[in-house]
Protein backbone atom coordinates (compact mmCIF):
# COMPACT_ATOMS: atom_id res chain seq x y z
CA UNK A 1 0.00 0.00 0.00
CA UNK A 2 2.94 2.22 1.12
CA UNK A 3 4.43 1.75 -2.90
CA UNK A 4 0.67 2.69 -4.03
CA UNK A 5 1.14 6.14 -2.33
CA UNK A 6 4.59 6.80 -3.38
CA UNK A 7 3.90 5.78 -7.26
CA UNK A 8 0.46 8.09 -7.03
CA UNK A 9 2.42 10.96 -5.24
CA UNK A 10 5.10 10.93 -7.97
CA UNK A 11 2.40 10.46 -10.56
CA UNK A 12 0.71 13.75 -9.29
CA UNK A 13 4.09 16.03 -8.49
CA UNK A 14 4.96 14.75 -12.80
CA UNK A 15 1.22 16.20 -13.94
CA UNK A 16 2.03 19.67 -11.64
CA UNK A 17 5.50 19.74 -12.94
CA UNK A 18 4.27 20.14 -16.83
CA UNK A 19 1.51 22.36 -18.29
CA UNK A 20 1.49 20.26 -20.99
CA UNK A 21 2.91 17.67 -23.71
CA UNK A 22 2.96 18.44 -27.51
CA UNK A 23 4.35 16.61 -29.92
CA UNK A 24 6.36 14.78 -27.09
CA UNK A 25 7.73 17.79 -25.83
CA UNK A 26 7.08 18.29 -21.93
CA UNK A 27 6.92 21.92 -21.43
CA UNK A 28 6.70 23.40 -17.21
CA UNK A 29 3.67 25.33 -16.71
CA UNK A 30 5.49 28.12 -14.55
CA UNK A 31 8.83 29.46 -14.31
CA UNK A 32 11.01 32.28 -13.21
CA UNK A 33 12.39 34.95 -15.23
CA UNK A 34 14.46 37.85 -13.60
CA UNK A 35 12.99 36.98 -10.34
CA UNK A 36 9.49 36.99 -11.96
CA UNK A 37 7.16 33.82 -11.92
CA UNK A 38 5.62 33.52 -15.40
CA UNK A 39 2.91 30.77 -16.90
CA UNK A 40 2.29 29.35 -20.03
CA UNK A 41 0.18 31.09 -22.16
CA UNK A 42 -0.13 28.87 -24.73
CA UNK A 43 2.13 26.10 -27.61
CA UNK A 44 1.52 25.10 -30.70
CA UNK A 45 3.91 23.50 -33.68
CA UNK A 46 5.88 25.63 -36.22
CA UNK A 47 5.11 23.51 -39.02
CA UNK A 48 7.16 24.46 -42.46
CA UNK A 49 8.54 21.72 -44.81
CA UNK A 50 7.48 19.36 -41.98
CA UNK A 51 6.88 20.06 -38.19
CA UNK A 52 9.87 22.44 -37.12
CA UNK A 53 9.42 23.16 -33.31
CA UNK A 54 6.88 23.57 -30.31
CA UNK A 55 6.88 26.93 -29.41
CA UNK A 56 5.60 28.11 -25.88
CA UNK A 57 5.01 31.31 -24.53
CA UNK A 58 5.37 32.48 -20.77
CA UNK A 59 4.02 36.06 -19.45
CA UNK A 60 3.21 37.18 -15.88
CA UNK A 61 -0.53 36.78 -16.68
CA UNK A 62 -2.08 34.95 -19.31
CA UNK A 63 -3.74 36.53 -22.39
CA UNK A 64 -5.36 35.78 -25.59
CA UNK A 65 -5.10 39.37 -27.00
CA UNK A 66 -1.75 40.03 -28.98
CA UNK A 67 -1.75 43.49 -28.93
CA UNK A 68 -2.16 43.66 -24.87
CA UNK A 69 0.64 41.11 -24.44
CA UNK A 70 3.23 43.30 -27.16
CA UNK A 71 2.53 46.33 -24.63
CA UNK A 72 2.89 44.89 -21.56
CA UNK A 73 5.63 45.48 -19.11
CA UNK A 74 7.47 42.99 -17.39
CA UNK A 75 9.62 39.81 -18.06
CA UNK A 76 8.36 37.51 -21.31
CA UNK A 77 9.47 33.99 -22.32
CA UNK A 78 9.28 31.95 -25.68
CA UNK A 79 10.88 28.67 -25.90
CA UNK A 80 11.62 26.58 -28.99
CA UNK A 81 12.06 23.40 -28.58
CA UNK A 82 13.72 22.18 -31.78
CA UNK A 83 11.74 18.96 -33.73
CA UNK A 84 13.98 18.81 -36.17
CA UNK A 85 17.79 19.58 -36.82
CA UNK A 86 18.65 23.00 -37.81
CA UNK A 87 21.05 25.67 -37.99
CA UNK A 88 21.78 28.80 -36.55
CA UNK A 89 21.98 30.99 -39.83
CA UNK A 90 18.58 29.60 -40.94
CA UNK A 91 17.33 31.04 -37.52
CA UNK A 92 19.36 34.07 -37.88
CA UNK A 93 17.59 34.68 -41.61
CA UNK A 94 14.10 33.56 -40.64
CA UNK A 95 14.20 35.74 -37.35
CA UNK A 96 14.92 38.54 -39.06
CA UNK A 97 12.66 38.03 -41.82
CA UNK A 98 10.04 37.70 -38.96
CA UNK A 99 10.53 41.22 -37.41
CA UNK A 100 10.88 42.64 -40.98
CA UNK A 101 7.65 41.73 -42.02
CA UNK A 102 5.69 43.13 -38.85
CA UNK A 103 8.09 46.00 -38.29
CA UNK A 104 7.36 49.30 -40.16
CA UNK A 105 10.55 50.96 -41.73
CA UNK A 106 11.02 53.17 -39.30
CA UNK A 107 11.49 50.38 -36.58
CA UNK A 108 13.68 48.84 -38.21
CA UNK A 109 15.96 51.37 -38.77
CA UNK A 110 15.75 52.08 -34.90
CA UNK A 111 16.60 48.13 -34.57
CA UNK A 112 19.39 47.68 -37.56
CA UNK A 113 22.42 47.30 -34.99
CA UNK A 114 20.32 45.10 -32.41
CA UNK A 115 18.98 42.62 -35.38
CA UNK A 116 22.32 42.46 -36.35
CA UNK A 117 23.57 41.29 -32.94
CA UNK A 118 20.93 38.83 -32.90
CA UNK A 119 21.61 37.81 -36.21
CA UNK A 120 25.40 37.13 -35.11
CA UNK A 121 24.06 35.09 -31.81
CA UNK A 122 21.45 32.84 -33.95
CA UNK A 123 24.43 32.20 -35.98
CA UNK A 124 26.93 31.22 -33.22
CA UNK A 125 24.82 29.06 -32.15
CA UNK A 126 25.94 26.47 -35.26
CA UNK A 127 23.93 23.38 -35.98
CA UNK A 128 21.22 22.51 -33.45
CA UNK A 129 20.06 19.40 -33.41
CA UNK A 130 16.48 18.14 -32.56
CA UNK A 131 15.48 17.95 -28.64
CA UNK A 132 17.53 21.21 -28.32
CA UNK A 133 16.08 24.42 -26.97
CA UNK A 134 16.53 27.73 -27.72
CA UNK A 135 15.13 30.28 -24.93
CA UNK A 136 14.34 33.50 -25.79
CA UNK A 137 13.81 36.23 -22.64
CA UNK A 138 12.97 39.76 -21.70
CA UNK A 139 14.14 40.66 -18.24
CA UNK A 140 13.83 44.40 -17.97
CA UNK A 141 17.29 44.47 -16.01
CA UNK A 142 19.39 43.16 -18.68
CA UNK A 143 17.78 43.47 -21.86
CA UNK A 144 17.04 40.12 -24.14
CA UNK A 145 18.83 37.18 -23.74
CA UNK A 146 19.40 33.83 -25.59
CA UNK A 147 20.16 31.15 -24.61
CA UNK A 148 20.56 27.30 -26.05
CA UNK A 149 20.14 23.83 -24.03
CA UNK A 150 20.96 26.31 -20.83
CA UNK A 151 24.10 27.92 -22.17
CA UNK A 152 23.81 32.30 -22.64
CA UNK A 153 24.76 33.03 -26.13
CA UNK A 154 25.93 36.31 -26.94
CA UNK A 155 25.32 39.60 -24.87
CA UNK A 156 22.45 40.62 -24.15
CA UNK A 157 20.63 43.11 -26.25
CA UNK A 158 18.82 46.00 -24.91
CA UNK A 159 15.92 47.66 -25.39
CA UNK A 160 12.52 46.49 -25.25
CA UNK A 161 11.56 47.56 -28.17
CA UNK A 162 13.96 44.75 -29.55
CA UNK A 163 12.07 41.83 -27.58
CA UNK A 164 8.46 43.22 -29.01
CA UNK A 165 10.02 43.15 -32.24
CA UNK A 166 10.70 39.06 -31.64
CA UNK A 167 7.86 38.36 -30.34
CA UNK A 168 5.71 39.93 -33.59
CA UNK A 169 7.53 36.71 -35.35
CA UNK A 170 4.46 35.03 -33.83
CA UNK A 171 2.10 37.87 -32.46
CA UNK A 172 2.11 40.47 -35.08
CA UNK A 173 -0.30 41.18 -37.81
CA UNK A 174 1.51 39.01 -40.32
CA UNK A 175 2.87 36.27 -37.93
CA UNK A 176 5.23 33.15 -39.13
CA UNK A 177 2.27 31.53 -39.25
CA UNK A 178 -1.54 32.33 -38.11
CA UNK A 179 -2.34 28.95 -36.26
CA UNK A 180 0.85 29.18 -34.02
CA UNK A 181 -0.45 32.49 -33.60
CA UNK A 182 -3.69 31.59 -32.22
CA UNK A 183 -2.34 28.68 -30.03
CA UNK A 184 0.63 31.01 -28.37
CA UNK A 185 -2.51 33.30 -27.52
CA UNK A 186 -3.94 30.39 -25.76
CA UNK A 187 -6.82 29.83 -28.31
CA UNK A 188 -6.45 26.21 -29.48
Amino acid sequence: MKKLMTAIVAALSLNIAFAGELEGVKYDDKVKVGGVDLVANGAGVRSKFGKRYVAVLYLAATSNNASAILSSKGPKRVVLNLLKDGDGKTFAKAFAGGMEDNSTEAEMAALKDRVKTFKDIMISMGEASAGSKVMVEWIPEKGTVVTVNGAQKGKEIPGEDFFKAVLKIWLGEDPVQDDLKAALLGKS
